[in-house]
């Protein structure tokens, strides 16, 4: 069964080990690695843990238990936790995750030796969208909760958002913008990071005053606690963009405009960036800087993105356009460098092969040079975020191929696991086990010193990211043997590997996992006609019968019955999407088609009403408690519920990040393609972008009561849609 365990405070933990082990408390030294234990396995197991720093062997842990106890040395307070955390999953078949934990310490502790050194400096985490798709309203027990992943998952380097937009506020303010100005250029909270990559202002803003209070507030919580376990937070900074009154307070002050695509948003959302080599860019830099360290502290890494995604204003003299390059990228580079000289520019990387202007490249060898070329290699970090992108999607070689190593910069290799925050299992397990290593091999490799994913959003995938976590801590051996992981994983999940397990997750990795995936066509907007990207081979069918057959053996497993979830209504929603497909393209009259298919989603719905994460309720309370007054909790409702929507703009985004969440389905998918057929059938006008607006202006979710037994009715209404296809 799920162990439902509270944090402690740290004196209880400490009186715990006194009166149990009549033994000295731990020191000082480790004490913040075992407070992130001690809340993950209870005070009533901490005492069986003692913990130990060697700096001597950087990135490493050794694990030994001696006398029923388990003896954990380690080179930071984040390998002492990925240790800690080798051995309840490798000796008890535990586990960490998203959707619950299964923590199993018996009387009589299991042996176990061994000794890890990981081949990455750097273990890093995030997608700078994460925080608009999983966490623009995170309090701090939700934030606590996902530090304590972290650390458990060997993580030391996350992105955060770190209260950019407060620490921006105040620098506006200081040069005479003024409260109008900025308001127009602020976006709202669940779009800072498209605001902060300098593609969008003024997009559902600006947040109400008090927010700004309650960031720093909150990244003080954050901060406090990443230093607290030595981890190395990437910060933003200031990248050049500008509200374009800056010109009232700068007259002679020349700006370049951005445009972020073919996204449909009107002029007055686009963004300005500053000329390449401007005084007053440097200047800014260096109060932003200045005013976040003395906030927050000093720290040692700042990303700033000046051209994500974006066209490039540089002059058509290509021996200009280099120069421009190098100067913006000196800008950025001494705004940070003047204040805080040990600091390093973190760059996102996956824009460099994938931007092309005129069906050509932008981002040649000699232009990305040039942007770095004025800045010291061990002051610049590359993050290569999209590894897996190159050879599946693009088809073409790795980023740090065509850029010769990076030019000797240091560079992180990472994946993307998830696009918008969207929920679908999938994700190509066999690439992720065996691909980093490629790089490790690589002789021009050069300055390659961490491993990450940086998933637009999370809660999503447990198993993709639990493999992706143990490979940044597997030394170069050439691949994970995924076959022997999975047996693992699922005694850590599930406490059994029958033969209809393992046969499940031999379909399901020849299907589903083998396979990245958006959305379902019952999730996308019913005048487009798009189809389904969610992996609907007949593997993925056979599997999920295998894996419900063993629901008997699976009784009161709180993860089993998540995951019997989740399988059953992905499959469900392929037979959905395929009914619906076929009501599309068969001339929209056999309206029998349409209604088959809604109930089944109807069902989904109320299938997911029993998960733990994927529910409405979750996500728009999150939101509103951020308020303080009924008016600015309506606003950061409204403001969640666009993003997972509409999105803004008109244009492709609209569904880019659907969520298969209880709620969202019945209130906000069912009704849409109802309520838009039925008025067509009846020649009735219905203006869908009206509904939609009123829709994420309302602040309500209708109620539902689960199934009694979900695992026992995810499996009635798979064989019933089994018999009939």
């Amino acid at each position: 069964m799920r162990r439902i365990i509270k944090p402690y405070l740290i004196t209880s933990i400490l009186i715990t080990l006194i009166s149990c082990t009549n033994q000295t408390p731990p020191n000082n030294d480790v004490k913040p690695a075992l407070d992130a234990i001690s809340r993950i396995v209870g005070s009533q197991n901490i005492y069986k843990f003692e913990l130990t720093l060697n700096m001597r062997d950087a990135d490493s842990y050794s694990i030994n238990v001696t006398n029923n106890k388990i003896h954990i040395s380690a080179s930071s307070q984040v390998a002492l936790c990925r240790g800690a955390y080798d051995y309840l999953s490798n000796a008890c078949n535990s586990i960490v995750s998203w959707s619950g934990n299964r923590i199993n310490i018996p009387e009589k502790l299991p042996e176990y030796s061994r000794r890890v050194h990981s081949p990455y400096k750097y273990h890093y985490y995030f997608n700078v969208v994460t925080h608009a798709y999983t966490m623009p309203y995170w309090d701090w027990n939700r934030w606590e909760k996902e530090i304590d992943w972290m650390v458990m998952h060997g993580i030391d380097m996350p992105l955060l958002s770190g209260a950019h937009e407060a620490i921006l506020l105040r620098v506006f303010k200081k040069i005479g913008l003024s409260e109008d100005e900025i308001n127009e250029y602020f976006t709202g909270p669940a779009y800072f990071p498209f605001n902060r990559m300098g593609v969008l202002t003024g997009w559902s803003g600006p947040p109400p005053e008090s927010f700004f209070e309650k960031q720093i507030k909150l990244n003080h919580q954050i901060i406090d606690r990443l230093n607290e376990l030595d981890m190395h937070p990437i910060i933003p900074s200031f990248a050049g963009f500008v509200p374009l009154a800056i010109q009232r307070v700068f007259p002679e002050e020349k700006v370049r405009e951005l445009v972020w695509g073919s996204v449909g948003f009107e002029k007055k959302y686009q963004a300005y960036i500053l000329e390449p080599g401007s005084d007053l860019f440097i200047k800014i830099g260096k109060m932003y800087i200045t005013e976040w360290e003395k906030e927050f502290g000093k720290q040692e890494f700042y990303i700033a993105d000046s051209f994500n995604e974006m066209d490039v204003p540089l002059s058509e003299d290509s021996v200009t356009a280099l120069k421009e390059l190098a100067a913006y990228g000196s800008s950025v580079y001494r705004s940070i460098q003047e204040v805080n000289p040990d600091a390093t520019w973190v760059v996102q990387g996956w824009t460099f092969p994938r931007h092309k202007k005129d069906g050509k490249l932008f981002w040649t060898t000699e232009r990305l040079y040039a942007l770095f070329s004025e800045v010291p290699d061990d002051k610049l970090l590359i993050l290569d975020l999209a590894n897996e992108y190159n050879r599946l999607a693009w088809k073409i070689e790795p980023s740090w191929k065509i850029y010769d190593g990076f030019f000797g910069k240091q560079w992180i290799y990472s994946f993307i696991p998830n696009m918008g925050g969207t929920t679908p299992l999938n994700g190509p397990m066999n690439l992720y086990a065996k691909m980093p290593f490629e790089a490790l091999k690589y002789s021009k490799k050069k300055n390659l010193i961490g491993f990450g994913f940086a998933p637009e959003g999370i809660e999503n995938n447990d198993i993709v990211y639990e493999l992706l976590s143990d490979v940044g801590w597997t030394e170069d051996e050439g691949s994970i043997d995924l076959n022997s992981w999975i047996e693992k994983y699922c005694m850590k999940r599930y406490g059994i590997f029958p033969e209809e397990l393992k046969k499940a997750f031999e379909y399901f990795n020849a299907s589903i996992f083998n396979f990245n995936s958006t959305g379902h066509t019952y999730q996308e907007s019913p005048d487009r006609k798009y189809k389904n990207s969610v992996n609907n081979l007949d593997k993925f069918r056979k599997g999920v019968q295998l894996f419900l057959s063993v629901k008997d053996s699976c009784k009161d497993n709180a993860l089993y019955e998540v995951d019997a979830i989740e399988y059953s209504c992905q499959y469900l929603g392929i037979v959905a999407d395929q009914l619906l497909q076929e009501f599309q393209t068969s001339g929209e009259n056999n309206y029998a088609l349409l209604y088959d298919a809604l109930e089944i989603v109807a069902d989904i719905d109320r299938l997911l009403e029993s998960h733990p994460n994927f529910r409405l309720e979750n996500w728009i309370a999150y939101a509103r408690n951020f308020g303080n007054t009924l008016e600015e909790k309506d606003y950061y409702e409204t403001d969640a519920r666009r993003i997972i929507t509409t999105w803004g703009g008109g244009g492709i985004l609209n569904d880019y990040a659907p969520k298969t969440w209880s709620g969202l389905i019945r209130d906000y998918y069912i009704p849409r393609y109802k309520l838009y057929y039925e008025s067509k059938k009846n020649s009735i006008p219905f203006d869908l972008k009206s509904w939609e607006e009123n829709w994420i202006n309302s602040n309500d979710i209708s109620k539902i009561q689960p199934f009694k037994d979900p695992v026992e009715k995810a499996y009635a209404l798979f064989n019933k849609q089994n018999d009939k296809h």
